[in-house]
């Protein structure tokens, strides 16, 4: 197997990653997004002569973070539009495609994460490739004169990237399964139902998927508290003059402004700034109804979520800390969540003290009742749909839980659960069960987006009766106890209110 392959804008070297795996990291698939070209659709890679060398992850998108394992971005670094490619397929091979999307609350993360090491996954029989996409104000931020939703855009031209070269690294054009996690699972909802990305890839998994989206007013809004923060006029050639670094610096201030302020209403529990704007050319409709609508039915769509969400968010520090019942109470309000959802939840969660009762209910409200209405949306439009859950649950070493939280299926479903970096993720070191719990999720990935089919049968009417439960083997059948759906049946989504 040769390390060299000829992209549309030229040759790439890349590397072994295993001794049956090539790694080529960083190739452009569009052009620097500033400049004259800042704040505007994607604009082409330019070519380049001779041999590229990508043994590297490009530059991530501009943003504050500093996560374990991954680089941090620096001011100057404007070559951030690259994808990354794992392949065990010589040029002529048809193996399925799986594009990643990484989440990040559309404001952090990138492709060079631990996580994201697609060497085990191509191992399996996968083409991966994986991307990094505008972030923060740059991706996601109200520009007046400029497009909505850039970062989806970014997304859409990844998946063109793809269909024009992943055959030269042994990729099926034909068949690109596109997946994602948190907001990268919403960015593959939208993805699903955009007009731009229509017949790009043939199917779709969308891990935790947040119910997250943003009216023109809320994101309109959101730009002034931006502007203002950073000392420019919320105008086109404000924000142009304003650096990339100037408005994630004033993003974190409004952030944290929020967080300080308990009376600042939904924002205040866990301030995140950026979303999908609905309403405009990029994304025209919720895409709940789009889906509902029939948009999106020749996908076969495959969603999972943890059955603890909430608990990472909260472990990390990122969420705000309800005590009292009278917290609780402000909490469902400003969420206009009724009272007799709270009323349902203690009945279900009985000895549960208030920290543990609003991470349950604030994780259903943002992602496992959104995972649950995608099902119902895409089935019901006739679409293949399928839904897993992942609960592994047990006791450290110390006793404390291990939860089945937020980005705790990705290092199983990747095949990197080995990985040390990863071990807060995961609880620990895995364990014999634990690695054949991510051997059985891996195969159902890869055969998911070889056939459509990952093991299980698609959903039909009833959700719980059709969903694949993931725990290790030596784990007992015991479930979570959880509220009824039918507490969230008045309840609407998107769920932010201004």
């Amino acid at each position: 197997m040769d390390d060299v392959f000829q992209t549309a804008s030229g040759t790439v070297r890349g590397f072994r990653a295993a001794d049956d795996v090539v790694a080529v990291l960083g190739i452009p698939y569009a052009a620097p997004p500033f400049g004259a070209r800042r704040f505007r659709e994607p604009f082409p890679a330019e070519p380049w002569r001779g041999v590229r060398d990508a043994t590297e992850f490009g530059p991530i998108a501009p943003q504050s973070a500093e996560l374990p394992g991954a680089p941090v971005w620096s001011p100057g670094d404007e070559d951030v539009l690259t994808v990354n490619v794992w392949t065990p397929a010589a040029e002529g091979g048809r193996l399925p495609v799986l594009v990643w999307l990484h989440g990040g609350a559309y404001t952090f993360g990138s492709s060079a994460q631990p996580d994201f090491d697609g060497t085990a996954l191509a191992r399996a029989g996968l083409v991966v490739v994986t991307l990094n996409y505008r972030l923060g104000f740059e991706g996601f931020g109200y520009v007046p004169g400029a497009p909505d939703n850039r970062g989806l855009l970014d997304q859409v031209a990844a998946l063109r990237w793809t269909r024009e070269n992943i055959a030269a690294f042994g990729g099926d054009p034909g068949n690109v399964t596109i997946a994602g996690q948190s907001s990268g699972a919403t960015s593959v909802a939208c993805l699903m139902v955009m007009d731009g990305a229509r017949g790009l890839f043939r199917r779709a998994v969308a891990h935790s998927p947040a119910s997250v989206f943003h009216t023109r007013d809320i994101a309109v809004s959101t730009t002034r508290e931006i502007a203002e923060a950073a000392g420019r006029p919320a105008t086109l050639a404000g924000l142009e003059a304003a650096p990339p670094e100037a408005l994630v610096a004033a993003a974190d201030r409004v952030v944290e402004t929020y967080r300080n302020d308990p009376g600042s209403g939904s924002r205040h529990y866990d301030p995140s700034l950026f979303a999908p704007v609905l309403g405009g050319d990029t994304l025209p409709a919720d895409p709940l109804a789009a889906l509902a609508a029939g948009a999106g039915r020749e996908v076969d769509l495959l969603v999972s979520h943890t059955t603890e969400e909430y608990w990472l968010l909260d472990a990390v520090g990122s969420c705000a800390k309800l005590t009292t019942d009278q917290q609780l109470a402000g909490f469902a309000a400003d969420f206009g969540l009724p009272g007799t959802l709270l009323d349902g939840y203690r009945a279900a969660l009985p000895h549960a003290p208030v920290p543990e009762v609003h991470l349950t209910v604030f994780g259903d409200l943002l992602f496992a009742e959104f995972a649950a209405r995608l099902v119902e949306a895409h089935a019901g439009a006739g679409g293949r749909t399928y839904l897993s859950r992942f609960d592994r649950r047990r006791a450290a070493a110390d006793g404390t839980p291990v939860r089945a939280w937020h980005c705790a299926d990705i290092p199983f479903a990747w095949g990197n659960h080995e990985d040390p970096r990863l071990a807060f993720l995961i609880g620990g070191a895995p364990t014999p069960a634990d690695r054949e719990l991510a051997r059985r999720m891996v195969r159902a990935w890869v055969d998911f987006a070889a056939t459509g089919d990952p093991g299980w049968a698609p959903v039909r009417d009833a959700i719980a009766d059709t969903a694949r439960i993931w725990r290790p083997g030596d784990q007992p059948p015991d479930a979570l106890p959880t509220a009824p759906r039918a507490l969230w049946a008045d309840v609407a989504m998107p769920v932010l209110r201004p």
